[in-house]
Order: C-alpha cells, then structure tokens, then sequence
C-alpha cells in the first residue's frame, strides 16, 4: 500500500475542513471501527394508546389501573368498575437515543402492545417519559402511531379475519424529543480507544500500522479489539478533526476461515480463506413414500333394483421405497471455497444435504474453518 501524507500543521486544523487522505485497496477505517464512548443509549417507557375501534385491551387490571391514573392527572376520578378499555391499549414505548444528540432532537419510538390488543391501528399515543437503564427521563414521546400492517374482516360473517404483518406493534417516525444530553467523553488522558467491530488481532496490528505510518508513534493495538491513539499535540480540541482524518485512511482488514450455515432458512456462507483437508465424500439418500387410499366398495344389485348389502369405504395404503445410489467423490486438498463447492455440487446434493456434509466434515477434522449453526 503505497501513501503519500503531508502532516497537517496547527493552521491548517483550525482553518481549514477535514484532511482528505487518498489510499487504495482496503476499507476505511471509519467503516471497521467504533470510538468508544461514542454509544448509543436505550430508552424505554410505559403508557396508552387511545383512539382504537374496539381492538384495545379487554377488562385488564393493570390497563384499568393506568386509565384511571391517567384521568386523574387531569382533576377526573373514576372508579375502576366503571372504565371500558376497549378503545385503549397499554403499551410499551422503546428507543435509541445516539450520541452527541441535543435536547430538542427528534427521535424515532417503537409502540409494542402487551395486553390482549388486536390491533393498534388508528391510535394515538399518549405523552410517554422516556427513561434511561439509570430511571433518568432523557425523552418524551407522544403522537399518532403508523402501524405496518392491518387486521381485518373482524367480527364478520363467520368470524373471518385477514391479518397482515403484526399490527400490535407500531411506530412513530420522529415521534420522541430529547429533553436532555447524554455525557458523552472519547477522549482520556490525551488519547481515545478505537473498537474493532469484529474482533481480529492480524486487523488491529494492521490498523495500527496504518495509522502509524500517518502519525507516527501514536498507534498501538491493545488487543484484538482494541486500538489506542495518542491525540497528536497539533490535534488538541480539534479530536472531530483528527477522527475525520483517521477516518479516512483505509486498511486491509483479515478476514477468519468462517462457514456459517442458517438451517432455518438454508443459506450457507462461506469465506474466500476456508480451507478442506483431502477428504473423500459419499451422498446418497433414502426415500420411503406412504400413501392412505379410500375406495368405495359397492353391492352387487339385483333385477329389481334391491341390492343384497351396503355401500362400504375402504382404505388401502400404498409403500413405495426410493434409494439413490450413492458415490464416493474425491474431494482434492483445496485452496479456495470455489473448489470445494465444485466439488459438493458434482455430487448433485442439494443445498440442505451440503449443510450436513459441511458439518460432518468438521466433525471428521477436514474442514479448516470455523463452522458457525444459527
């Protein structure tokens, strides 16, 4: 990777944007790491959504209770016995606060139901305080809520419903406003961690390297996780200036031999580094189909019209047993993925069957690679 950096002088931070640096062949660091301190927050909460036709909660104690709290914060008392809950829904309001966000910001809320509501289509949110994992109110959120699927047909003839997506949970774009800042601090005693986002020891040595040859000296890799910078003294409260420009430089970062397999869904993938020891691979499989009839036997008749018997139903059940040869394929000590796929596709398996025969493979200590099962 070849570089070409002139170093920044004190003027040039303080008058100018951001140093742009031009490399090649890598990702930007920007785009590997987080700044720790620079985190996002949760936010949680808990209230109504008034305004439903009829779908909100049944006759539910703690929907009863939030009611009648909730009207007595406006001067009305009523009794529990005497509140109908079918147009309210208790809820729960959720949130991520980002860092560096000002009181006035807007955020965005997820509404979820957590009583018998079923649908929160058409209601309204009530003012809802925000809290923090520390019980500190950081936003309110209120509004009308957009819910991205519906239920319909309820109570027709018959009972039909049609429902798509999940209409009890719900969403306010914008729907919160900061009330207060979060302290946020990346920079400690003259220098700030950089967080690899996927931990690796062969990337933080080589991010390290990469912003060293930068600015010099300032750059260690702790751990696989984490990188140490020194703030450069021509930097000083100019650390968004030094971010972007760190930002920028781009490295080669190492990727492990990873196969990962999703047996729910049958995906499989697969790094370019996985290696296969020589190992010799058999597929073939087994198919037992059964199948249940039902014949009607009918009586003989008679001149007259009068049969001697009755009609009877009959099940039969019908086996048919599907082998398919299998075959030993050779599978070649390979240096890339592509060949070890080749190879399994020329057995004709399909997808669902390489899953197993990647694992079986591991298990047989051929498969040079992590194999992770979701």
């Amino acid at each position: 990777m070849a570089l070409a950096v002139v170093a920044p002088s004190s003027a040039q931070v303080s008058d100018s944007s951001p140093i742009t640096l031009n490399y090649s062949g890598g990702s930007r660091i920007k785009d590997l790491i987080d700044v720790e301190g620079a985190r996002d927050n949760q936010l949680n909460g808990y209230g109504l959504v008034v305004g439903l036709a009829g779908t909100g909660d049944s006759k539910i104690d703690s929907t009863l209770q939030t009611i009648a709290n909730a009207l007595k914060n406006f001067g009305v008392n009523v009794p529990m016995d005497d509140i109908k809950s079918g147009n309210v829904a208790a809820v729960m309001v959720t949130a991520e606060i980002p860092p560096f966000v000002k009181p006035g910001t807007r955020i965005d809320v997820t509404i979820s139901s957590i009583g018998d509501s079923k649908t929160l289509q058409g209601g309204v949110l009530l003012q809802v305080p925000l809290q923090g994992a520390d019980k500190t109110v950081y936003a309110v959120a209120q509004g009308a809520i957009a819910v991205g699927g519906f239920l319909g047909g309820q109570g027709g003839p018959g009972g039909a419903t049609v429902q798509k997506n999940h209409p009890t949970v719900a969403t306010i774009p914008n729907g919160a406003i900061v009330e207060r800042e979060i302290p946020t601090q990346i920079v400690s005693n003259g220098s700030m961690n950089l967080m690899l986002r996927d931990a690796d020891f062969t990337s933080a040595a080589r991010m390290a390297e990469a912003i060293n040859r930068v600015f010099p000296n300032t750059a260690v890799a702790r751990d696989s996780k984490t990188i140490n910078v020194l703030l450069p003294p021509e930097y000083s409260n100019y650390e968004v200036n030094f971010l972007a420009t760190i930002g920028s430089i781009e490295v080669e970062p190492d990727t492990a031999a990873r196969v990962v397999i999703n047996e729910r869904t049958g995906v499989i993938v697969a790094t370019s580094n996985v290696r296969v020891s020589k190992v010799a691979v058999s597929h073939g499989s087994l198919t037992i189909s059964v199948a249940s009839n039902l014949t009607a036997s009918q009586p003989n008749g008679s001149f007259f019209g009068n049969s001697a018997g009755t009609t009877e139903v009959l099940n039969s059940t019908t086996t048919d047993v599907n082998e398919q040869k299998g075959s030993f394929k050779l599978v070649e000590e390979a240096p890339t993925i592509e060949k070890v796929a080749t190879a399994l596709n020329a057995l004709g398996v399909s997808t669902r069957d390489m899953m197993s025969i990647f694992q079986t493979m591991k298990r047989a200590g051929a498969l040079q690679a992590e194999l992770v099962l979701n």
